[in-house]
């Protein structure tokens, strides 16, 4: 009996040291954010959400892969700002299911083969600009881009 609780011991210890690595591959938030990292590794691709600790709703989502699926469209143009040094255009989108939700949608190039495609969903035009504010001081690490 002894010998299996110690396997099962060791494999929960090694699936939270991989969740622990593919987080550590999310973007860096900010110090001062009330966020943690919800990470799920694909294949070819990770997706990060930054969960609020102080009542569990996401703020933004970040899905780092070789190429993104989003396409803006030119007629959904939101603002410009700047994420990591990189100028990125929000998108306005939807959720078809809830009209009363604030999508903003954008891609980051990081290098020549990997992006980062950053959606940011709210309930509030206020927890919305909050929420880009979030995106737009998080800073990607060098593993994130996947090397030149």
């Amino acid at each position: 009996m002894k010998p299996i609780l110690l396997m099962l011991a060791g494999l929960l210890w090694a699936g939270h040291a991989f969740a622990q690595d593919a987080a550590e591959n999310c973007p860096e938030l900010p110090p001062d954010a009330d966020v943690t990292w919800d990470v799920v590794n694909g294949p070819d691709f990770l997706f990060c959400r930054a969960i609020r600790v102080s009542d569990g709703s996401q703020a933004l989502s970040v899905m780092l892969g070789r190429e993104a699926t989003f396409r803006p469209d030119r007629n959904l143009r939101a603002n410009e700002a700047r994420i990591d040094g990189h100028k990125v255009r929000w998108y306005r989108g939807e959720v078809a299911t809830r009209r009363d939700v604030h999508v903003r949608e954008t891609v980051v190039e990081l290098g020549k083969r990997s992006t980062a495609h950053i959606v940011v969903r709210a309930d509030s035009e206020d927890a919305l600009a909050q929420n880009l504010r979030l995106a737009e001081r998080m800073h990607f690490r060098a593993t994130a881009i996947g090397g030149d």
